[in-house]
């Protein structure tokens, strides 16, 4: 079958659109794992962190469901949300809707630009918690808030908290990507810590309402960003005390940058604004074969030059700040 998609990225992490609520498409479970499996793989015709399955919805203007690259399911990509508001803000001629995931039906709007020239849309990140069991997390208390966990490391403390996908956050001096990694693949392999795996991110405080995060994706690996992981990464820095609530925060990571406010709901709970942009890297066709992979190929593609330039110039300005580190 001919199918329809557009490549799109959030802070550089880089995603499939999959239209299923505008367009006469319609996959099944298994499918959409294989799609994601087929099409996701850096080395396969597309390449992509993930798909992003755009859906009906009876709750909401539209869902979003995510798949990584392993064909496993996210319960949320911050990131990838915001490429959604786009497509689904800009199809229904709206400049706010609420989208329906996993876990929330989310708030979603069109804001000014967080770079001049860089469309930019604002997304609500919530439900936040400490409880361990909403990750979960194998733990004798109900929570994990800067403490250490021997079998991932010895002298890290890490904390817990689902956004509502599952983090654990680790502040520390020195970014370092061969000890975040061997961490993230720990977490992930050791089912008897933590069941369902977790992201993993390391988080320098650069002072003056700034971070740095570095972040493990569950399903994913290293990656240039996550949206979910600077929301949590930005919690954590406000309940720990380096930055502060209801300001904003300026997150920088190596797929450039994006603006958070967290706000405290009760006195178990958060949530967050996420601000950044959501650029359209090239739309296609592709000639599909979900049981020959060999067989699939691109039959059509239409660059987003203009966009992709302007985004690289906001990565530049973000590098030139994350170079000092």
């Amino acid at each position: 079958m001919e199918l329809e998609f557009l490549k799109c990225h959030g802070s550089g992490n880089d995603f499939i659109i999959i239209d299923e609520w505008s367009k006469d498409y319609a996959f099944s479970e298994t499918e959409r794992v294989e799609l994601a499996k087929q099409l996701s793989r850096r080395n396969a015709v597309i390449g992509s962190d993930g798909i992003l399955f755009v859906l009906p919805s009876s709750k909401a203007h539209a869902a979003m469901r995510m798949f990584n690259s392993d064909g496993s399911e996210a319960e949320m990509c911050g990131n990838g949300l915001r490429c959604v508001a786009r497509y689904v803000l800009e199809i229904a001629g709206k400049d706010k809707l609420t989208i329906e995931t996993m876990k929330a039906n989310l708030e979603v709007a069109r804001v000014p630009d967080v770079y001049e020239g860089v469309q930019s849309f604002e997304v609500a990140i919530e439900p936040v918690s400490f409880e361990t069991d909403t990750l979960p997390l194998k733990n004798e208390s109900r929570d994990l808030i800067s403490q250490p966990i021997p079998q991932l490391h010895q002298s890290l403390r890490f904390t817990a908290l689902s956004v509502p996908n599952p983090h654990l956050v680790a502040l520390v001096e020195d970014i370092n990507d061969e000890m975040l990694e061997e961490i993230g693949n720990k977490a992930n392999a050791n089912k008897d810590i933590l069941p369902n795996g977790t992201n993993v991110s390391f988080v320098k405080d650069l002072g003056e309402g700034s971070i740095f995060v570095r972040t493990f994706e569950r399903g994913v690996g290293l990656t240039n960003a996550c949206g979910t992981a600077m929301s949590a990464s930005t919690v954590v820095s406000c309940v720990l005390g380096n930055q502060n609530l209801d300001e904003v925060i300026t997150v920088l990571n190596p797929g450039g940058m994006v603006q958070t406010k967290v706000f405290k709901k009760d006195e178990s709970t958060y949530a967050v604004k996420l601000r950044g942009n959501a650029t359209y890297e090239f739309s296609g066709i592709v000639d599909l074969h979900l049981n020959k992979e060999e067989n699939t190929q691109l039959l059509e593609i239409i660059e987003f030059e203009e966009e992709q330039a302007l985004y690289q110039q906001m990565a530049d300005f973000a590098n030139k700040k994350t170079i000092k580190l």
